[in-house]
């Protein structure tokens, strides 16, 4: 069986190498290792393969804590120590913005680190009634496959949660509708829990009996949602709770519900506020664009700060959401619901002195391209995917004369590939 020694780790997670003049990609490997491998997809300019010995282990390989870390698809790098998990993802930012936007930070900015474990205060985990593995699944799905995982517990949701997948498997399989009942979507706030079942057939009068007794038991609200996100009601308790989290820098807190985008990750959330507001630096009565603003997760601290504050985002059902937690903090703040990737909306956002933008995968290209000569003096930009905010980076520095003055990641999903950032524009 062949062996190769690993060079560094790509934006999955894998070990890279070169063998033959192709790029070979090893799951399980670690930077400075040397394994053996099996190949299992050739292409004619890269191989994706899976370590099945590890000859020589790196200082950073650590005992992955899950028992379910390599069949289920929820973790990538548990077996990696976390700060060569942070390192790692910082590498891909910087190669990123410099491969593709050809740019490079004036300043790296120090990685977000927050909790390492129970810190996915929201997940939507798969379900699949499965008899021959003795009923319900309830979890992420396997690696590499539309099987759900077989896990009795969850080492990145908070524990409370955690323990809640075993009881979840029950209740699953006991219902009449087990078949139609294919994910749970969870939302933790500072102090509730909700736990939205997806249901393709209503719940009959013995299921109802069933769920209300979980949510007793449990101390958790149960949804339904039998259509899109819009179509999730409270089922029991009747009077769901208020799911809220604080960011007590600014005296915030925002009310969401339990279908509405947050962060995932509300401890390295509330450092991601500050360094946002400290690397754009409003001053007082200055007008700041919260551009892709959600619920006001950065427009609210702006506000408080004492900004003039437009938020902006394509969803009505989150600017009313903004507009409420705005009118409960007693916080001013205008927010108005248009599409940032219609180049017209765009073109007639007005002029502010300050910036932020905070898009989804797909970036902000269509913000970036119609920003004038007289644009705003500083932008922070908090991205989600390094190919985008590189590709957006690109056009702010050659075509539109800014500086790329400062950039770093934001560890939001600890044990994962996934690589959040932050950056710094400047006039």
């Amino acid at each position: 069986m062949a062996a190769v020694e690993i060079e560094s780790l790509d934006r999955e997670g894998r070990g890279v190498a070169r063998v033959d003049g192709k790029t070979l990609f090893v799951e399980g490997a670690i930077t400075g290792e040397r394994v053996e491998y099996a190949v299992r997809r050739r292409k004619p300019t890269y191989e994706v393969a899976t370590a099945v010995r590890i000859i020589r282990p790196a200082a950073a390989r650590i005992a992955p804590r899950c028992p379910h870390f390599g069949v289920c698809g929820g973790c990538a790098m548990q077996h990696v120590e976390p700060a060569t998990q942070v390192a790692a993802k910082q590498r891909v930012l910087e190669d990123a913005l410099w491969h593709i936007g050809k740019v490079r930070a004036e300043t790296l900015l120090a990685p977000i680190h927050g909790l390492a474990w129970g810190y996915r205060h929201r997940a939507r985990l798969s379900v699949r009634f499965v008899p021959k593995k003795g009923g319900a699944l309830v979890g992420f799905h396997e690696r590499r496959s539309a099987y759900v995982a077989e896990s009795t517990r969850c080492e990145v949701l908070p524990a409370r949660v955690s323990a809640l997948i075993v009881p979840l498997r029950e209740l699953c399989g006991a219902l009449s509708i087990r078949e139609r009942v294919p994910q749970i979507e969870v939302a933790v706030g500072d102090e509730a829990v909700v736990l939205v079942l997806r249901v393709l057939a209503p719940p009959d009068a013995a299921d109802e009996a069933l769920l209300r007794a979980f949510a007793g038991r449990h101390g958790v609200s149960l949804w339904l949602q039998p259509g899109g996100p819009d179509s999730a009601r409270p089922f029991h308790p009747p009077e769901a709770p208020v799911l809220r989290y604080s960011l007590p820098d600014f005296g915030v807190t925002l009310a969401f519900g339990p279908t509405d985008f947050t962060q995932v990750n509300h401890a390295v959330n509330q450092v991601l506020v500050r360094r946002a507001l400290a690397l754009l630096n409003p001053r007082p009565g200055e007008r700041v664009l919260d551009l892709f603003c959600g619920l006001g997760n950065f427009s609210l601290p702006l506000a408080a700060a004492g900004a003039r504050v437009l938020g902006v985002e394509g969803s009505r059902p989150l600017v009313e959401r903004a507009r409420a937690n705005a009118r409960a903090n007693g916080l001013v703040a205008q927010f108005e619901c248009a599409d940032l990737f219609d180049p017209g909306v765009c073109g007639r956002l007005p002029a502010c002195g300050a910036m932020l933008i905070d898009p989804p995968r797909e970036g902000a290209i269509e913000v970036v391209k119609a920003l004038e000569a007289a644009g705003p003096a500083r932008i922070v930009y908090v991205s989600c995917d390094p190919a985008t905010l590189a590709r957006d980076a690109g056009v702010l520095v050659h075509v539109k004369g800014y500086r790329l003055g400062a950039a770093g990641v934001v560890n939001m999903f600890p044990h994962t590939a996934h690589v959040e950032s932050i950056a710094l524009f400047a006039r």
